[in-house]
């Protein structure tokens, strides 16, 4: 494109706008021509992103909880999952709640749970006749396997299995799980997840696949059928990773092997402990994935108050569900009474009095709130023209017809700012401006433009665009 035509179309364009948003329009198109030629210029043409159903990510958001054991109530949970938005609970049958408690949570706040093994158990037929039960209720989610084997060993047909011992049984285990719910008539359409942390097997069973293939020389024979879903614990922060870092929750996320953390390649692409060869990198990128824990305690030594945590999490499903996690859990819903010094993980203390990340969790689901699907989600156009590279985009639409445009923000470790121009392929009759680290109201309104400036930093805003 000619650089004359360039300011011909700006300038052509400036008057409907009005002048105030003509000013807006042509500072955005000039910072994507500043310091820049007409190729860099090219790269930040507009283009069409179809978006996804906002109920999708909506759907992904979830917590780890008791529900209604250590020294949570059922009142108390409902409160909480009401409150913050989110839509499913990690849990099982280790804490002995009853299932009907589940029930009548999925009945109050209609919470979904994923129903688990969880820390040391193998009883399988008291799981599969427990989700049958949350499976006719409509509770259900998914099936999961056994919590980190390398720190809670089972035993399984008499043998002990995980830690240091071999996870032959671990695998026996799982495979067996994978085909009750197979061939149950109840159970048969719900996702199975796998055990988390299979990097640490301490021989190759083969549970860092998910089903093992031919020639991979594992000890479970080709064939062997674990789960549907890869499940890890990929916490945001890690002992080789110490503190606050840009891109913190992106790189966390990270499928292949730069990801710093506890992540997928470590445990489904070439195991951390003895390096057993899993999936490749781009076998993994495409990869069924599950987080049912992830994190940051609040640690003011490592600079990580309340505030930053709040900022943290927020960033932190944006960045899962963008990289390909269908589902997350952070690490706890609630403060536990058994494990008070958990409380700093936790979205509420121990007194379910509300700590900054429920509050502006409250607000991100607020302006996001939709419940029904969009059969055929549109495209928008549009692009951050040259696009930092620690912001970061997600395009939703509501069953309204809405597009809502996520921009986050990962300056963490510098606590800086970025300024970004928005260019759009079209003039949009009202593009609203929400920040939910301030409230559910809107922050700034453009109307009938196609270019925006804004400033992002370490958080989301969220933009809703009316066609």
């Amino acid at each position: 494109m000619k650089m004359a035509n360039i300011f011909k179309k700006l300038f052509d364009g400036m008057f409907p706008f009005g002048k105030s948003n003509g000013f807006v329009a042509i500072t955005a198109a000039l910072a994507c021509l500043l310091f820049s030629g007409e190729t860099a210029f090219s790269q930040n043409i507009p283009q069409e992103t179809e978006a996804i159903g906002a109920v999708h990510f909506l759907n992904s958001l979830g917590a780890v909880s008791s529900v209604s054991r250590r020294g949570e109530t059922m009142e108390g949970t409902v409160r909480c999952m009401k409150y913050t938005g989110l839509r499913w609970l990690r849990t099982g049958y280790e804490d002995n709640a009853p299932v009907g408690d589940f029930i009548q949570l999925h009945r109050q706040a209609k919470t979904k749970v994923s129903y688990g093994l969880l820390s040391g158990h193998s009883d399988l037929q008291r799981l599969i006749t427990d989700a049958r039960q949350l499976a006719k209720a409509g509770a259900l989610l998914a099936l999961e396997g056994s919590n980190e084997p390398n720190n809670w060993g089972i035993t399984y047909m008499g043998e002990k299995g995980g830690g240091r011992d071999s996870w032959l049984p671990v695998a026996k285990l799982h495979r067996d799980l994978y085909a009750a719910v197979r061939n149950d008539p109840d159970l048969r359409t719900y996702p199975v997840w796998s055990t988390c942390e299979t990097g640490a097997q301490t021989d190759n069973a083969g549970l860092q696949f998910l089903s093992v293939p031919e020639g991979a020389s594992t000890l479970m024979p080709a064939g062997t059928t674990f789960a549907d879903a890869a499940n890890c614990h990929n916490y945001i922060t890690h002992p080789s990773w110490h503190g606050l870092h840009n891109n913190q929750t992106w790189l966390s996320a990270d499928p292949s092997k730069n990801c710093p953390v506890d992540g997928l390649y470590g445990n489904f692409g070439n195991t951390w402990l003895n390096h057993f060869e899993g999936y490749t990198e781009e076998e993994l990128a495409r990869l069924p994935k599950v987080t049912t824990e992830t994190g940051y305690a609040v640690s003011p030594k490592d600079g990580v108050t309340e505030e930053v945590q709040a900022r943290l999490y927020l960033n932190l499903y944006l960045s899962q569900f963008k990289r390909g996690w269908q589902y997350t859990a952070v690490y706890l819903l609630k403060g536990r009474a058994n494990e008070p010094e958990h409380e700093s993980y936790a979205f509420y203390t121990l007194d379910y009095k509300p700590k900054q990340a429920a509050r502006y969790m409250h607000n991100f689901t607020s302006v996001l709130a939709d419940d029904k699907d969009v059969r055929r989600p549109g495209k928008l156009s549009y692009v951050i023209c040259d696009q930092p590279e620690t912001t970061h985009d997600l395009l939703l639409q509501k069953s309204n017809g809405h597009f809502v445009l996520v921009l986050w923000g990962e300056r963490f470790a510098d606590g800086g700012t970025d300024r970004i121009s928005l260019r759009f392929g079209k003039k949009h009759r009202q593009i609203t401006v929400y920040d939910p680290t301030v409230s559910v109201s809107a922050v700034r309104t453009f109307e009938r433009t196609d270019s925006l400036t804004l400033d992002v930093s370490d958080h989301p805003l969220i933009l809703e665009i009316e066609k």
